[in-house]
Parts: C-alpha cells; sequence; structure tokens
C-alpha cells in the first residue's frame, strides 16, 4: 500500500575518482537503514551515478514521482572535515568531466541564458549547523557557499530550479576523515529532523 505520509528524499553518489567508496551514498544508505526517528515522513534513499546526464534525468524524475517535503542530495568532499551545508548553487562553470569523460556543451546545468543564474535555498543552513554542533553527536558542522561546480552543485541546482525553498545539499568527509558511517548518519539525522521543522512549524 503507497505510503501517505510525506516523503523526504536523500540521494548519494556513485564511485568517481579516488572514492571508490562513496561516504555521500554509504551514510545515506545506512541512514535509510536506520531510519530519522521520525514518523511524520517517509524516507527514502537512492544512489546517483556521477555522470551529468543521469542527474539531469533523474533529479526532475524524482520530484515529479515523490513531490518530496524535502530532497536533500548528499555528496563527498574530499578537503572536507566536517558536514558542509551548501545554501547556495550557481548555473555555470560546469568543465569538469564526469566519469564517463563528459561534461555539459554550455558548461551550464539549465538553460545557458540562465548562465549568470544563483539560487538560494529557503533552508536556512546556520540554523541546521547549530542543531548539529549542539546535538551531542560530536559531528561538527558548517555553512558554505561554495557547493564546487562538479556534480555535487550540478544536482543541488537542478533541484533549487525546480524547487528552491524545500531543497538542500550537504558534503561530507571521506569515511573515516575523520567521521564514521555511524557518526555521518548521526549528523545528517539532526539535520534533515531541523530542516523538516523549518518546513513544517507555522
Amino acid at each position: 500500500m503507497p505510503s501517505t505520509k510525506p516523503f523526504v528524499v536523500i540521494t548519494g553518489f556513485g564511485p568517481f575518482g579516488s572514492h571508490r567508496v562513496n561516504a555521500s551514498s554509504v551514510a545515506v544508505m545506512k541512514l535509510q537503514e536506520e531510519g530519522l526517528d521520525n514518523d511524520s515522513v517517509e524516507l527514502l534513499a537512492l544512489e546517483i551515478p556521477v555522470e551529468y546526464e543521469a542527474v539531469k534525468q533523474m533529479v526532475p524524475k524524482l520530484w515529479e514521482q515523490y513531490n518530496p517535503l524535502l530532497m536533500v542530495h548528499v555528496g563527498v568532499s574530499g578537503i572536507a572535515t566536517e558536514l558542509t551545508f551548501e545554501q547556495i548553487a550557481h548555473n555555470e562553470g560546469y568543465d569538469k568531466i564526469d566519469v564517463l569523460g563528459r561534461c555539459p556543451e554550455t558548461q551550464c546545468c539549465v538553460d545557458a541564458r540562465e548562465k549568470t543564474c544563483v539560487l538560494v535555498s529557503g533552508i536556512n543552513m546556520k540554523k541546521v549547523c547549530t542543531k548539529v554542533c549542539a546535538s551531542g553527536s560530536g559531528v561538527k558542522a558548517r555553512v558554505s557557499h561554495d557547493a564546487g561546480r562538479y556534480l555535487c552543485e550540478f544536482s543541488y541546482f537542478s533541484s533549487l530550479h525546480i524547487s528552491h525553498h524545500n531543497t538542500a545539499f550537504i558534503h561530507v568527509p571521506p569515511l573515516d576523515s575523520p567521521y564514521s558511517a555511524q557518526q555521518l548518519v548521526q549528523g545528517l539525522r539532526v539535520a534533515i529532523n531541523e530542516m523538516i521543522q523549518q518546513l513544517t512549524s507555522p
């Protein structure tokens, strides 16, 4: 029987480069197994290949199919040492090749006529970070305004372009650098529940 609860969709990415095991995918799948400890929503976790065309096809379909209360994309950052909450995403500058050796012809996420466009999430990432840091999980968090102009930011802008008020992006460090998969799950759980609170509070 289909769920009558609103969906929270969370995505991680598949392997690429030196990230043979992508911490983002490990964390979101483990979170799906353990749950959000929030009975008001249905959590759905998926893995997206590190391919521009896959993002262009999958992200709109997820919005259309699930009409989520909240869409959270998670990616790994080799330079991150804490959970990093991206507040904005850019449309232009996507010149790094994906795992298929491709990048967008226009180096833009959507119509090149919008290439100067910057979109801002309606979720207050500073409040989310404060909640994570105060949660007792031992996981630190910070806000960022530069998501890296690769598949991470590409997916983020794609979702923000569909619905900016309920889209988020979180960068996680590689596994055990310094956080274990379990610690990443704890931090993500706190963060997502705070985002849900922001979206559902009067």
